[in-house]
């Protein structure tokens, strides 16, 4: 069995290797600082990365698994060794923004994409957009860490943004869905400040995958996008935060809930409650998103 699971571990691997094809990146870290719930002051940081690649579009997403990459790979390859599963969630810290905000040159054209279970594995839903942004662009100038930048305002999901630019870095594109200027955001923040964002650095990445370790090894992409209307996208990820496993609950027998892992605290069926339990509290966290009005309900209205 110990074999067996390291084999399948090792033959996981290789073929996600396999399957990534090579690029390279400019990976900027935007710092985000933003108010999860309406009605508290409780303040949240965490970095965020856009990593702009050579092949035409951008990648903006949480960058804290990404960041744990070299620990993790330490572990599994532990486990690989040992041929015994161990529980990773008392070891990954888990970021505070699941999805993937891709941006393809030069429509600027906007692929939002999140993760939904289904059965066993990871799926991966997504909508498609082009946002115009409004800007106005301001004479105001000031240096913000290394940069000279300018100041532009715009109104975008139902928040008045004030943005900061530098044409140093000749990137048309920013945190989020946010792009359009004369150069790469450097700062932008709405008028409530319940989101903000500032760069905090940058460097060059090769060999890039947006994918981190873990989900290489463990075939937790999701696969390739399931293209929904903004409408069907957000209706399908309501239902699944109101029940992560509802499409697994059907294929799970008593038998095998109540079966054990080998180097796992608990049988399958406490830690599909406990996943659970986890997946409530993330979606808990958050009711004041970046975009309070969708385009769609403005066209509406």
């Amino acid at each position: 069995m110990k074999k067996l699971l390291s084999v399948f571990l090792i033959a996981l691997f290789a073929l996600a290797n396999a399957q990534e094809s090579k690029e390279t990146a400019n990976r900027f870290f935007y710092e985000l600082t933003f108010k999860p719930k309406k009605d508290s002051t409780k303040i949240e940081k965490v970095i965020t990365i856009l990593d702009i690649t050579d092949k035409n579009r951008s990648i903006y997403q949480d960058y804290t698994i990404i960041a744990q990459d070299s620990i993790l790979k330490v572990e599994i390859e532990a486990m690989q060794k040992a041929g015994v599963m161990k529980d990773l969630s008392k070891t990954i810290r888990q970021p505070k923004i699941s999805a993937r905000v891709y941006k393809f040159y030069p429509s600027m054209r906007v692929q939002y994409v999140d993760k939904i279970a289904s059965g066993f594995t990871p799926s991966n839903i997504g909508y498609n957009e082009e946002p115009k942004f409004n800007w106005n662009i301001l004479t105001d100038k000031q240096k913000i860490g290394a940069y000279n930048t300018q100041k532009a305002t715009t109104e975008f999901g139902g928040r008045k943004w004030t943005a900061w630019f530098t044409t140093d870095l000749p990137f048309q594109d920013g945190p989020y869905k946010f792009s359009g200027l004369p150069g790469l955001i450097v700062k932008i923040e709405d008028d409530a400040k319940d989101y903000s964002w500032v760069l905090q650095g940058n460097k060059k990445v090769k060999d890039y995958t947006e994918y981190s370790y873990v989900e290489n090894i463990m075939q937790a992409k999701g696969g390739k996008v399931n293209e929904l209307t903004r409408e069907k996208f957000e209706k399908t990820y309501n239902d699944f935060k109101k029940d992560p496993f509802a499409t697994m609950r059907p294929m799970m027998t008593q038998e095998m809930l109540s079966k054990t892992i080998p180097g796992m605290d608990g049988t399958i069926g406490d830690m599909m409650k406990k996943q659970e339990k986890q997946y409530k509290e993330f979606f808990n966290a958050n009711d004041n998103p970046i975009e309070k009005v969708q385009a769609t309900e403005k066209k509406k209205k």
